[in-house]
């Protein structure tokens, strides 16, 4: 009898345990952005049965809109300033809580229960601390005799949409750690006997060691950055009858262009075309810092196999 190859598990089986990721993606990712695509071609207000066929005019008017270019622009620009600083504020307390502390597990409990906060709770309460009137951050500065400031209108308001945002730097904090307890020891050793300062050790041998992880905060924290919206329309200052404010202008990112169209204008198929601009730009951007990898992340393993 001829002998059979062996295998441990036929393909129906492979077939069987990734359907489910299969039928996510499908159903979750797919099937919305086609529909999304299509109405984007349409001039669908959300209700009416009444719509027709417009073919690319939703994207002809995107691109002249100067309103959603400046939306992105300050979305651009917020990201430009939040993704470093949420990177390198993880990074710092990652490597102060690596140390050998006292109650050093209680002091990453605090750090990182921040960020398990639920944004619309983060977003009100951060709203009470930048009250103009009874918020406890106007409440210190007059009492260090500073005059209060209305925190929540420009130009403010970028700057504490920005402090609002750094607020959960807990959860990086957790991945850089079990990153920097993944250096071996052996190497930093070696690195401060050739006599390197500490300085040196950390920038020459553990920020190369954990290049993988800094890239993975980094195009994470693009990706959520560019799509923050909960936190702009909770944080206006006076609230309208819907619940939502006047967003500031400094505050006016793209995603709030977005949900005014969609929800206040109701233009259900001008909001789809900007969704879809929107997530070809942070595909771009996206691929673009994946190529820059090259540059500055460093593997244990090249792209050959090859340690």
């Amino acid at each position: 009898m001829a002998a059979r190859s062996w295998s441990r598990y036929s393909n129906r089986t492979f077939y069987f345990f990734v359907s489910p990721w299969v039928a996510g993606f499908l159903l979750l990712t797919a099937v919305p952005l086609a529909y999304a695509f299509g109405m984007s071609l349409t001039n669908f207000d959300g209700s009416s049965p009444r719509w027709r066929w417009v073919g690319m005019r939703n994207y002809v008017e995107l691109f002249h809109d100067s309103d959603a270019w400046a939306a992105l622009l300050r979305t651009l620009g917020f990201t430009a300033i939040v993704v470093p600083l949420s990177v390198a504020g993880a990074l710092g307390l990652a490597v102060l809580l690596n140390r050998r502390l006292k109650a050093v597990g209680l002091w990453r409990t605090l750090f990182f229960l921040p960020s398990v906060v639920p944004v619309v709770a983060m977003a009100i309460m951060w709203k009470l601390v930048f009250n103009r009137d009874a918020g406890l951050l106007n409440g210190v500065l007059a009492v260090a005799g500073i005059d209060s400031i209305t925190w929540l209108v420009d130009p403010m308001a970028f700057y504490a949409l920005v402090v609002v945002s750094l607020w959960g730097l807990g959860g990086g904090m957790v991945i850089m750690l079990a990153a920097l307890q993944g250096v071996p020891a052996e190497l930093e050793e070696a690195a401060v006997v050739d006599g390197a300062s500490r300085w040196r050790v950390f920038r020459h041998v553990t920020v190369p060691m954990i290049s993988p992880v800094l890239f993975f905060q980094v195009v994470t924290g693009v990706i959520a950055s560019f799509q923050i919206i909960v936190q702009p329309l909770l944080l206006a200052e006076t609230n309208s009858i819907a619940g939502v404010g006047q967003v500031p202008r400094g505050t006016h990112l793209y995603m709030v262009q977005v949900y005014e169209e969609f929800f206040q204008s109701n233009r259900f198929g001008y909001g789809s075309a900007m969704l879809w601009v929107f997530f070809i730009v942070i595909l771009a951007i996206t691929l673009l810092v994946q190529r820059s990898s090259r540059l500055w992340v460093y593997y244990e393993v090249d792209n050959d196999g090859r340690h």
